[in-house]
Formats: structure tokens, sequence, C-alpha cells
């Protein structure tokens, strides 16, 4: 029986999966690699790092013999590598979380109406910090010798596949902000900024064979499927596949997603281009497990174990805005700043967990209700999965927030294993995504809401947003008071 293996570069992992056509799992990889912060707002890897580990993923999924019928790879967007011509790196990858490009940004979208961006993009998708073109201009102004060299701004997926075979290569849903209804470039968006153009690389269809692995490597000569973005591979991971349906991706940030071919532009949303009779309406924000790793690096604990001791939510917790490096979906906010409101003498440990805990949950009911207007949809259950999902106590709040089921699937790895579910559909292994996605994902539990904690999650969501809007040009103060960095 044929070996698939799906491959997930995230935010701070590689994770990878091998399985047979019938969804049996052979064999798993999990490894970290390092983020840097060189300076306030700025969040860098290291290309190099993931290359490492995700040859170190083949390697042993190699050591247990036999071939693989094809490989798919996934990987964080909004993220991006300069590399030269020989694929060499030319400065470490700006990671999506990285505010740095915010005046660029800001520059490149000066005078593009709502309108604009909806004939281009099909919505109005901000050309904010996390953006390519921002992310160019930023070189293009603070570094022009770099800019100068560069060849290609890639994507963590983009650039190992074209270190892995050779192929430099994009698909036209990973290229958020980019391209428009008609899955090509936008062309007229990317011609205000200079050299753009001529440093993306070609587009090809997700579930295309594109390269086969360069020889003296593991799996050498194995296909490649091209896949896409971990938000889409994790839809396919979570089961996620049909008109109606939502997801809630569950990592580093919080990725919510709804499947629905109304189009209603809502500001913040992003409303990716039809591709195989799938629409998407997503929502990704900026800080989910990332504010439980803070809060578990402030109270000096581990943060798999801080869920548990977490307070009970009552009308006078205190409340937190996980905005620690601004907010992306709806808000876009690059000066948000996290807070705490209602501390008292009495707050401890326990009280700001579950504040952070509550927080974030409401960071993603107000994407989800903006998916909600844009798509037109109000799905019955969301499903869900990923590292953030692991805790009974954090999915319990969360479907008291959302007021609606959450069906957890098994697994913390819905990316990868979304991957390897599109390289067998993309070699033929599998009849289609929908068929593959339903047969290869099991339900872990569900968790229903409960009434009266519900009914509180509403009374203090609308507190919560209130303090975001009323705390928002102090915060927005004290970012600007940070002097920038001007070297890379």
């Amino acid at each position: 029986m044929g070996r698939l293996i799906g491959i997930d570069v995230g935010t701070t992992s590689v994770k990878a999966v091998m399985i047979d056509t019938k969804g049996t799992r052979l064999a798993e990889f999990a490894a970290s690699y390092p983020t840097q912060h060189p300076a306030p707002g700025w969040v860098e890897q290291d290309p190099e790092d993931w290359l490492r580990l995700v040859i170190q993923a083949l390697e042993r999924f190699a050591a247990q013999g036999g071939p693989a019928q094809a490989i798919c790879l996934t990987s964080q967007v909004n993220t991006h590598v300069f590399v030269d011509p020989t694929l060499n790196v030319l400065h470490p990858a700006i990671v999506w979380q990285d505010g740095r490009a915010g005046i660029a940004g800001a520059e490149i979208e000066a005078g593009i109406s709502p309108d604009d961006k909806i004939a281009w993009l099909g919505a109005p998708i901000p050309v904010d910090a996390s953006h390519a073109l921002a992310r160019m201009g930023w070189m293009a102004a603070v570094r022009p010798d770099l800019w100068a060299k560069t060849a290609h701004v890639m994507l963590p997926r983009d650039f190992l596949l074209a270190r892995l075979t050779g192929a430099v290569v994009a698909d036209p849903i990973s290229a958020v902000g980019l391209v428009g209804p008609d899955l090509r470039y936008a062309k007229a968006l990317i011609a205000r900024m200079e050299g753009a153009a001529a440093r993306l690389a070609p587009l090809a269809d997700p579930l295309s064979v594109v390269g086969h692995i360069s020889q003296g490597l593991p799996f050498a000569g194995t296909p490649v499927v091209l896949g896409m973005m971990d938000a889409w591979a994790s839809l396919f991971g979570l089961g996620v596949a049909g008109q109606g349906q939502a997801m809630y991706l569950s990592g580093t940030s919080e990725v919510l997603g709804l499947i629905s071919s109304t189009l209603n532009p809502e500001p913040g949303v992003i409303t990716f281009p039809n591709w195989a009779g799938i629409t998407l309406h997503a929502g990704p924000t900026q800080a989910g497990g990332a504010s439980l790793d803070w809060v578990a690096r402030l109270l000096g604990r581990e943060a798999p174990t801080l869920c548990a001791l977490a307070a009970d939510i009552t009308a006078t917790s205190p409340l937190f805005l996980p905005h620690l490096q601004g907010e992306r979906a709806p808000l876009w906010d690059a000066t948000a700043r996290g807070t705490f409101a209602g501390l008292t003498g009495a707050t401890g440990p326990a009280e700001l967990t579950a504040a952070v805990l509550e927080g974030v949950a409401f960071s993603a009911r107000l994407a989800f209700e903006a998916l909600q207007r844009s798509g037109g949809v109000v799905p019955s259950e969301i499903r869900t999965g990923g590292g953030g999902a692991v805790s009974d106590h954090w999915c319990q709040i969360r479907a008291d927030v959302l007021n609606r089921a959450l069906v957890r699937v098994q697994g913390r790895d819905p990316g990868a294993l979304g991957a390897a579910v599109m390289a067998g559909v993309g070699c033929g292994a599998m009849s289609g995504l929908a068929q593959a996605a339903g047969a290869l994902v099991l339900t872990d539990r569900v968790f229903q809401p409960d009434p009266k904690a519900a009914a509180l999650a509403d009374t203090r969501f609308a507190i919560w947003k209130q303090l975001y809007t009323q705390i928002r040009p102090i915060n927005a103060q004290l970012a600007q008071a940070v002097p920038p960095r001007s070297g890379g």
C-alpha cells in the first residue's frame, strides 16, 4: 500500500506525518526551531532551520524502508524569505508577526479605495505590515543592497520546495493579498511596488505535481505536490471541505475559517478566490497560543499545565486583550497592545491565566462574527484542532464564548495531515478532497456550550470590545513611542 507524506512548517515547529491511503499513521515527526526578536516588533527565523528539520523528518520516514507515492508541504504564510538567484538566503525570514513594514504598507495602500481592492482581490484585504508588498517596500528602503540582490521573495513552503526540488513556483491561494478572483496576480496592485512583479514566483494549481525530490536527499525522485498555505491544509486536516462548514485552528495564532459561496465584502476578512468549489472566508488572529506561552513565562509555569490552574470566570474576573504584537483579523491594528483590565489586590496567577484564555477566545469570536457576516452563514458547529486545542478547559471556554458546539478532531497536526491528504489527491491515490478529508479525519470530543457560561460570556464580550476601543488611543501612543530600528 502506498505511503503519503505531509509536512507542515508552522510558526514554532515542523510537524510531519506519513500515512497510508487508508489513513493509518505510519510515522510522525515534530521538532521546534528558534525565533529571534532583534528589535521591538521584529520577529525573525532562519530558513535553514526549517530545511534542516524537514530533511530530518524525511530521513526518519525513509529509515522505515520503502518508497512514498507523493509528498506535500504546507507552511505559515505572510512570512517572507528573500533569496538570490541560487536560492541563498539574503536576510532572516521576516515572520508574519513582524510589524516593521507597517509604514511601507501604509504608503503602498495610500490612495487605494475599498472598491479598488474588491475589484483587484475580491475583498478589501489590507496592505498591512505582513503583506508581501509591504515587506518588499521595507527591504527596498532600508536594505537597498539586499533588495538589489533579491531574485525571489518566497513563502516558507515555496523556499523549501525550491531547495528540495529546484522548482520555483507558488500557488494562488497562499499568495494572500496578491491574487484576484481569477487566480492570477493582481497586476494593478503589484505594480504599486516597483520591482515586485519580477520577484514573485509563477503560479500553479495546488494539486499539481511541480517537481521531484532531488538526488542525494531522502526519497529522491518522489513526486512533490504543490499544496497550499497552512490554513487551507488544516481545513482538510480538520475534515472541513463542504459548504457552510467552519474551522477553528488553534496554534501560535488562532485561525478561523468558514466555507461559503456567498460574498459580502467585510472589512478585516480575507476572502480567498474560489478554488475547487471552495470559497474560504478566513480570519487569522495574532496571538492565541502565543498569549498562553507569554503568561506561562511571566508566571514561571509550563504552558501545557497552566490551563488546568485557571480560575473560574465570573462577572468580576479581569479582562485581557491578547494583542501582544498588534492584532490581525478583523482589526488589522499594528499598534494594538496587550492589556489587562479589572485587576485587584486579590488577582493571582489563576485569575490572570483565566483572563488570557478568555481573551483569546474573545478575539476568535470577534473574527468569527466577521466571517459570518462575510459569508452569510451561521454554522451550528465548528471543527477545531491544533496544539492550542489540547486543553479540555480551554476548549470549553471557547465553546461557551462562541455559544456553539466545538468539535475537536484527533491528532495535534491538522496541517500536516491535510498536506498528506493533498499529496494523495494530487498524485491520484485518492479521488477528491472532500472524500479524502471525510475518510481520514476522526472526531475526538464535542464540547457543548453551557447556557449560563454563554450568557456571561455575551456580557463580558461586550465589555471586552469597549476595552479595546477605549484604550486603543493610549496603546497607539505607546506603540509609536518605541524608536524604530533602521538596520537589517
